[in-house]
């Protein structure tokens, strides 16, 4: 016994998954002694009868069952240690809903200063349920906090992490069963149940918080890392590991798509990195990029599980492959084929420095369809509030550096907003607009363009060819549901040979006031979900009145609508009428994406064709020119274009 209390005491030894391996001690019998006499049930060191473990503390909750209570001789070893306290390990137990890690919370130089990763330890404190007054919407990280009479029982001791993929798996499809309804996490009504309210039992098999909660304070490694974007401003990027993932795009991003049973993959096997514990640099990382193995701690922060890493990890290598310029091209002779682009060109004012960068996306990889529907143009003084709301002089700017690269001018029309009344950044009065080729398009004449109050409507005169009473014209400009948005910009247009084409080009609100799709609300928060509803109805209604005309019109539809199609239930008074062109081109699920965030390449920008025109054949394209880019720097807007052509007859 006196040689298991100076083990236990003051000796080394090497931790596997958190158990003990010691070359002196192959019995099982010795091992079991060993393992108490280490954690204080047979020696003087730890008093048994008021000892705590750390699978008491954590149990197979979201909560810890001992929250606001005083634990005495808790036992651990230090995994990992930063700049607010460090992270223990206790025996492992065969529950996998139970972490048998732990964080404890203390900024004192003295405790860090006596702390080590290695050093098994005991120690006493308040269990806590911690998460900031400014984030409501945060899960609770459960710690020790104000740690009191630590001992360091022995020190220089090993521990080898878990390894994810080998001795735990992520489930790949759903957050948390709180996330009820066919859409999943995507589903409405929004923020009907809270996490932290129910305090469920874990399912880390099955649901992707709880697999991460599972986990909380435990030290992990993840095998053959990739990235799945951009850094965010902090220097954190997600990943996935060496597991099985599903969504994964050619570039090695996860796009979010359908799972099982038709309910939206959230992608909950990626995880983010932090900063290194060690104050080391995080790398520069773009989407496909592969790194060194991560090991860090499991904890929860600004609304996402996350790994802590005990020091960077390096780029091995980048994503292989360039973006193509597409292979659709205009056919000037040929009044029956029409090529389109969308693009969404974030904030461009008439001197902003990515206007020749976006002029040549336009004229080099999308090769200057017959019309662009651009999103994002900002008025003639650019994020000056002065009361300026034409934007003519930015896109003359732009139709010129597009004409320099290759010679094709481009004509243009917009409707100026009301100062003010379209959101987005202050002063810039973004709003759609189109560019098109006279030589191939132009507007139906005999009705006047509209202003921006004037509301657009399809008329039906004695000759039975509907056009429209503005052209251009806006979408119930006064409805409500355009408050600080902007209204959708319609168009009428005919070919030199007289066939016609309904545009409807939108930017619906946004997605500010969402919450995290890791937080605490279930499901998340989709904000503003109502207006967003009511701006698709109110677009199907118009899509409804043309057909209403002309059950054959050839009708196109496209922009950035801030909302995925998994989100069904914002999208069935659209997709009665009109059909996604990704579907009608037959691109695959995977490759429908046009934006990156957080873990998911997703897609926010949409193209919708009238039945005629889907029954002549499409052909589309996303050109990831900026999500593909090397590093954040390259991205000259967060939003990728699309290039697509099709048939009026």
């Amino acid at each position: 016994m006196e040689f298991l209390k100076t083990l236990a005491c003051g000796s080394s030894g090497t931790y596997a998954s958190g158990f003990p391996v010691l070359a002196s001690i192959q019995a099982g019998v010795a091992y079991a002694m060993y393992w108490l006499s280490l954690f204080g049930f047979v020696t003087s060191c730890i008093t048994a009868a008021t000892s705590t473990t750390i699978a008491e503390i954590q149990g197979p909750a979201f909560q810890s069952p001992l929250a606001g209570q005083v634990v005495n001789n808790v036992t651990g070893l230090v995994t990992a240690k930063g700049p607010r306290g460090f992270w223990i390990t206790g025996q492992a137990v065969q529950d996998v809903r139970v972490s048998n890690g732990l964080s404890v919370f203390s900024t004192s130089a003295t405790i860090l200063s006596q702390i080590s990763p290695g050093d098994v330890v005991a120690l006493s404190g308040r269990i806590a349920e911690f998460r900031s007054s400014t984030a409501p919407n945060d899960l609770f990280v459960t710690e020790i906090e104000s740690p009191t009479n630590i001992t360091v029982l022995s020190s220089n001791n090993t521990v080898h992490p878990v390894v994810l993929g080998v001795d735990r798996h992520p489930p790949t499809q759903l957050l948390t069963p709180l996330d009820a309804g066919p859409d999943g996490f995507l589903s409405v009504p929004n923020n009907v149940s809270r996490v932290e309210a129910v305090n469920a039992t874990l399912q880390p098999d099955k649901y992707g918080l709880d697999f991460w909660e599972s986990l909380e304070g435990e030290l992990v490694q993840v095998r053959g890392p990739i990235a799945l974007g951009f850094p965010n401003k902090f220097g954190e990027f997600w990943v996935h590991g060496d597991w099985k993932v599903t969504g994964k795009n050619s570039r090695g991003g996860l796009t979010l798509t359908f799972g099982p049973g038709g309910i939206p993959d959230s992608n909950p096997e990626a995880i983010i990195i932090g900063a290194p514990l060690d104050k080391t640099k995080n790398p520069a990382v773009a989407m496909g990029s592969r790194l060194t193995d991560i090991t860090g701690v499991v904890t929860y922060q600004f609304g996402f599980y996350y790994i802590l890493p005990t020091t960077a990890p390096s780029v091995i290598s980048e994503a292989e492959g360039v973006v193509a310029p597409t292979n659709l091209t205009s056919e000037p002779n040929n009044h029956c084929v029409i090529t389109f682009g969308d693009y969404n060109v974030e904030n461009m004012a008439p001197n902003s420095a990515h206007l020749p960068i976006i002029a040549d996306h336009i004229a080099t990889y999308l090769n200057t369809p017959d019309i662009m529907f651009v999103q994002e143009i900002q008025d003639n003084s650019g994020p000056i509030d002065d009361g300026t709301v034409d934007g003519n002089i930015t896109l003359a700017n732009l139709v010129n550096s597009i004409a320099q690269i290759n010679n094709v001018t481009y004509s243009f029309i917009e409707i100026a907003p009301v100062d003010g009344q379209d959101g987005g950044i202050p002063g810039g009065n973004i709003r759609q607009a189109y560019l098109y080729r006279p030589e191939k398009l132009s507007l139906v004449a005999g009705s006047p363009a509209g202003s921006s109050l004037d509301k657009v409507e399809v008329l039906v005169p004695p000759s039975h060819v509907p056009k429209l009473n503005f052209n251009p014209g806006r979408i119930e400009p006064t409805n409500g549901a355009w408050n600080s948005s902007r209204k959708p910009l319609v168009a009428h247009w005919e070919t030199p040979s007289g066939q016609k084409l309904f545009t409807i080009n939108v930017h619906l609100a946004s997605k500010g006031g969402s919450s995290s799709s890791e937080g605490d609300a279930r499901p998340p928060v989709n904000s503003p979900l109502e207006a967003r509803t009511s701006q698709i109805s109110l677009v199907a209604s118009f899509v409804r009145s043309i057909l209403a005309a002309d059950d054959s019109a050839n009708i196109l539809l496209a922009g950035d609508f801030n909302e995925f199609l998994q989100a069904r239930s914002l999208y069935e008074p659209l997709v009665e009428l009109l059909t996604d062109i990704d579907e009608a081109a037959g691109i695959p699920e995977v490759e429908r994406y046009s934006y990156v965030f957080d873990q998911n390449s997703e897609q926010l920008d949409h193209a919708f064709i009238s039945k005629a025109i889907e029954g002549r054949g499409v052909k589309f394209e996303h050109i990831h020119i900026n999500n593909w880019a090397s590093s954040i720097a390259g991205r000259i807007s967060d939003h990728d274009p699309s290039v697509g052509k099709i048939r009026l007859c």
